[in-house]
């Protein structure tokens, strides 16, 4: 598999990625490349942690039941437990809302030698608030009174403080590396109904996902 094929440059189209490797690789086959690379990993880890000059940063997106928790489970699970901090992101509460936005994703990085995992990230401050403005309000913002105040200049303004939140943290020492788990629409009905129908998925399942499942096309636009 060649990687190139998996990055998104500038301008990309998310409609261009396939969403299903199921008939380019079998099963059998990318769990040996994931035995392998999770060897790689642990490898990696060490030598990062006895150099002691960067962390890295893992951030990894996906529509509901995409996988994250699934991947985070197995790509990880080879590594010193020590050395892994995974950070799972979900609506503020009140201490974060007292908070500027970016606040509780700067104080879950970390420290250098260690790998920090977000599940979900601080790219929901573009992407779940823009589905659901009223988040914003929650924040207590100057000058912010009414979602009719956030236009096009407040989203513009997001993306370049996310960009410079990430340039600082790149120029002191962390990598970041984000990945986004592309699903299409008909995926994910079928991993819904599966919560549904086999048990043991049964605690996975929220009527909350369902609900979000009608915005899809909203979330589509904003990726």
């Amino acid at each position: 598999m060649n990687i190139e094929e998996f990055k998104a440059t500038i301008n990309f189209d998310l409609n261009t990625f396939i969403t299903s490797y199921k008939d380019i690789i079998s099963i059998d086959k990318a769990e040996k490349k994931l035995k392998k690379n999770r060897n790689k990993l642990s490898v990696i880890q060490d030598r990062m942690y006895a150099y002691n000059k960067y962390s890295l940063l893992i951030c990894i997106q996906g529509m509901d039941a995409s996988g994250k928790d699934s991947l985070i489970r197995e790509v990880f699970k080879n590594l010193n437990a020590q050395g892994v901090e995974v950070t799972s992101f979900k609506a503020p509460n009140d201490l974060e809302y007292q908070h500027d936005y970016l606040w509780r994703h700067y104080i879950a990085l970390p420290p250098k030698g260690k790998i920090g995992v977000f599940n979900r990230s601080h790219y929901e401050n573009v992407l779940i608030s823009r589905v659901h403005p009223e988040i914003v309000l929650k924040e207590n913002l100057p000058n912010i009174n009414q979602i009719a105040d956030l236009d096009a200049d407040f989203w513009e303004m997001r993306y370049s403080q996310i960009n410079q939140f990430e340039k600082h943290l790149v120029d002191n020492g962390t990598i970041i590396l984000k990945f986004f788990l592309n699903m299409d629409k008909e995926e994910q009905k079928e991993r819904l109904l599966r919560r549904i129908d086999k048990t043991k998925h049964n605690w996975k399942f929220s009527a909350s996902d369902v609900e979000e499942r009608e915005r899809w096309d909203d979330y589509m636009f904003f990726l």
